[in-house]
């Protein structure tokens, strides 16, 4: 069983592996023609089942050939022009080259005896990402899995920094838009069931300051705590983002930490064009960010950065074997002292060899290419009378619903769009997500794919339509037998 353990003996067959599994993949992205399959949990379920754990395949040939009927055949593919479903991105190559490097390697960047080099690396991208959003000299950060734990980990934070013994006075402010990280957060810190404030949103989906100050004053008049205000730069199903100034303003005024969740609109850090639409986020005492959104990175890359540096303290905790005090002293820069985390893949370098080798700009403007496609997209929902759009995009979102010319009930109208998104899914064809806006049931493109074109949308709201108009059409059949 040694000959599968990667080493300077063993150097030639793990270039042969690799090698055979790229091959595959790239023969793969070659011929895809639809983002998915359709396969159904049930169709697949028993393939997978039908594999004995216990008895290996003993060569990688053939792992690769199950593999093939296992997952790379029936894989949704976010390459795909028509994929327009969640925030997942086609990945650039400089990145899924440090992929592939940062495996091999494996280094663990809890400490610098286990990531020399590494370290600093990350270090750096932190400094770099710091700079872009401006947050000063004493800023700092750290690499996370997503934005779930970036937000975690800055509410932590900012629990911390209040001081406060008895958390049901604590109270964090977000929009009613906002991701639900926010309020799992809440619970995982402690808090209260009604810690979380939702702040109405206005027609932009952005959040209403006027209220939110109306909130906090509330707040203070009760004796409560207003522990964070949570200020979103790029909704999940809107793209909206909140009017940071503003926010900021009333952060200062009320003694709340800001914390902009710019997990989606991180991009715009690198936008030649767009930049200003984040104007505030300088004032932020912590920031989340995900490349593997708007940078075109591999999942996971993701970070959270902070205005000063010395409030990560409150992630820090130190073992004899790992992390010890002297170490402090020593000036030995191990990153688990800013972390929720231990071990902890080498995910930086993806970001690193892309600026390396795109540089920023060249990640901007493809960012900017699909926000100038969603423009497009919502000229076209606009113009055509089978659709209502609900909010011009800020970002690459667009959320919009089939609407039948002839008079229907609203709960046909929203079984008519989740018949539609059900059946193209199935179909393979394309792939759109769905939420609700006012209890009502809509669909939504985001838009993270710069080869995806206007006639690329026009095509896929036209099978929405047919779909819909195919499920009104059953119904009323069956409504008249």
């Amino acid at each position: 069983m040694r000959s599968h353990l990667l080493n300077d003996t063993t150097a030639d067959v793990y270039r042969r592996s690799v090698t055979e599994g790229v091959e595959r993949v790239a023969r793969k992205l070659a011929a895809t023609r639809s983002p998915f399959t359709g396969v159904t949990p049930a169709a697949l379920a028993p393939a997978i089942d039908a594999v004995d754990l216990d008895r290996p395949l003993g060569d990688s040939s053939a792992a690769l050939d199950e593999l093939e009927g296992v997952y790379l055949r029936d894989a949704v593919y976010f390459h795909h022009p028509r994929y327009l479903g969640h925030l997942n991105c086609p990945v650039v190559i400089p990145a899924v080259l440090g992929e592939a490097v940062l495996s091999a390697v494996n280094s663990s960047l809890d400490t610098w005896d286990q990531s020399a080099g590494g370290t600093l690396i990350e270090r750096k991208l932190i400094d770099w990402t710091a700079g872009r959003i401006g947050l000063g000299p004493l800023a700092d950060g750290v690499f996370t899995s997503g934005g779930t734990q970036s937000n975690l980990q800055a509410l932590l934070l900012a629990r911390e920094e209040t001081g406060v013994t008895d958390l049901s006075k604590l109270r964090i402010f977000s929009s009613e838009c906002s991701h639900f990280s926010v309020q799992k957060s809440a619970r995982l810190l402690g808090l209260g069931r009604d810690a979380v404030v939702s702040v109405p949103v206005d027609g932009n989906k952005r959040m209403q300051s006027v209220v939110l100050a109306a909130e906090l004053e509330a707040c203070r008049a009760e004796g409560l705590v207003p522990m964070a205000i949570v200020a979103t730069a790029g909704t999940t199903d809107f793209g909206s983002i909140d009017p940071l100034p503003e926010i900021a303003a009333l952060a200062r005024e009320y003694g709340a930490w800001m914390h902009v969740d710019a997990a989606y609109g991180c991009g715009l850090l690198a936008s030649t064009t767009r930049r200003h639409l984040l104007d505030g986020i300088e004032r932020a005492d912590s920031v989340t960010v995900d490349y593997h959104k708007s940078f075109f990175q591999p999942v996971s890359s993701s970070a959270l950065l902070v205005r000063d540096g010395a409030t990560l303290r409150h992630a820090t905790y130190h073992a004899d074997y790992l992390n010890p005090r002297r170490t402090l002293a020593e000036r030995i820069p191990n990153q688990v002292d800013k972390s929720l985390q231990t071990t902890r893949r080498f995910d930086a370098l993806k970001l690193w060899m892309t600026l390396r080798v795109m540089g920023a700009d060249g990640v901007g403007e493809l960012f900017d290419e699909v926000c100038d496609l969603a423009a497009e997209g919502f000229a076209l929902l606009t113009a055509d009378p089978r659709y209502e759009v609900v909010v011009e995009p800020q970002l690459s979102t667009l959320v919009y619903r089939y609407v039948p010319e002839a008079a229907t009930s609203p709960v046909e109208v929203d079984l008519a769009n989740l018949y539609a998104r059900k059946a193209l899914f199935a179909s393979g064809e394309a792939v759109v997500a769905g939420t609700k806006v006012d209890g009502r049931q809509y669909l939504k493109f985001t838009l993270l794919n710069p080869e995806t074109t206007p006639a690329d949308i026009a095509a896929v709201l036209d099978l929405i339509a047919g779909h819909a108009e195919q499920y009104l059409g059953e119904n009323l059949v069956h409504a008249a037998s």
